[in-house]
């Protein structure tokens, strides 16, 4: 049997609102938040003891979702570096088309974010960058050219 689709993208964020603030801005819509514990989600991840707060974003055409958790208890743990480069293994970043990358750019600058490389075009099809977000996360953006 195959996949029905991609459901969630999880990121453990230590500032929930700051990373919420950042992924509405983007152009994302909250679409619940709330307290989650309790013996199903502990047999679920294999931690005990397990307080977090969670909330769940999606994209406009509601295809996409990203989940931000913040753990009360146990502590979340912190990867070392905290800003990994692009050629660290495991997820480096979540790509978002956008319809203006300038403007998308701008505003994610009013809530902390950075350029990681430079705005770049790809031939005559994409404008593309990396932006570094609160708690150094990373998003794709891609302009698709006429």
């Amino acid at each position: 049997m195959a996949i029905q689709r991609m459901d969630n993208v999880l990121i453990v964020v230590e500032d929930l609102d700051a990373v919420i603030s950042f992924f509405v801005e983007l152009g994302m819509e909250l679409e619940g938040r709330g307290p989650v514990e309790g013996r199903w989600v502990e047999r679920v991840i294999g931690i005990d003891d397990v307080k977090q707060e969670v909330a769940m974003l999606r994209t406009p055409d509601g295809h996409g979702k990203v989940e931000l958790a913040m753990f009360h208890t146990p502590t979340a743990i912190i990867a070392a570096p905290k800003e990994a480069p692009a050629n660290t293994l495991g997820i480096r970043r979540i790509m978002f088309a956008v319809d203006d990358i300038e403007d998308v750019v701008a505003r994610l600058r009013t809530h902390g974010a950075e350029l990681v490389g430079e705005l770049a075009q790809y031939e005559d099809i994409y404008r593309l960058c990396y932006v570094r977000g609160p708690e150094g996360i990373i998003v794709g953006l891609a302009e698709q050219l006429n």
